[in-house]
This record gives C-alpha cells, sequence and structure tokens, in this order.
C-alpha cells in the first residue's frame, strides 16, 4: 500500500476509472451480442440492434474507454459479420418464396 497521499488518490481515482469502463465494456459485448443474435434470428428490428451496438462503441470510443482505431475494428468486424449472416440467410428466404410460388 502507498504511503504517499497523492499515490493513494490516484489509486482511488484508478479503482473509480476502472469499474466505470468495466461496465460499459460489458454493455458493448452485450448490444453486439444482441446485434449477432438477431441477425440470425431475421428479426426485423436486427437494423435497429445493430445501429445501437455501433452507437455505444462510438459513446464508449469518445469517452476513452477504448481507442477510436479499436472501435474501429469493432465495428467493422460487427458490420461484416452480420453482413455475412444476413446474406447465408437470404438464399433460404428466396428458396422459401419460390416453394410458394410454386404451389399457387
Amino acid at each position: 500500500m502507498a504511503n504517499i497521499a497523492s499515490q493513494i488518490k490516484r489509486n482511488r481515482q484508478n479503482e473509480k476509472r476502472r469499474l466505470r469502463n468495466k461496465s460499459v465494456r460489458a454493455e458493448l459485448r452485450t448490444r453486439t451480442k444482441n446485434a449477432v443474435a438477431a441477425a440470425q434470428v431475421g428479426a426485423e428490428d436486427s437494423i435497429e440492434q445493430l445501429r445501437l451496438a455501433v452507437k455505444r462503441i462510438d459513446k464508449a470510443a469518445a469517452r476513452g474507454v477504448i481507442h477510436k482505431n479499436t472501435a474501429a475494428n469493432h465495428k467493422s468486424r460487427l458490420v461484416r459479420r452480420i453482413n455475412g449472416i444476413e446474406a447465408a440467410l437470404a438464399p433460404a428466404e428466396d428458396f422459401v418464396d419460390e416453394e410458394v410460388d410454386e404451389e399457387a
């Protein structure tokens, strides 16, 4: 434990920031997970979930919780992942539509 008053104060400040940053990072993971899950299910609000996740990533970068380049990497990876999921679901949806047209 530190004996110097300024170091004791610095330790208190670092602990407060660590806890604040921890909750922000946890929310980033939650929003990202919700966006990916919505895309996998094919929910109507998957675009909204993606928008909220990107918004949280940007806000964390603005507050200094994560670096701006890290935020850009997270957003890029998330959008690529969701686009891949939606592309994989699209042919399956087209196939279902074709079957319905043939029956009619």
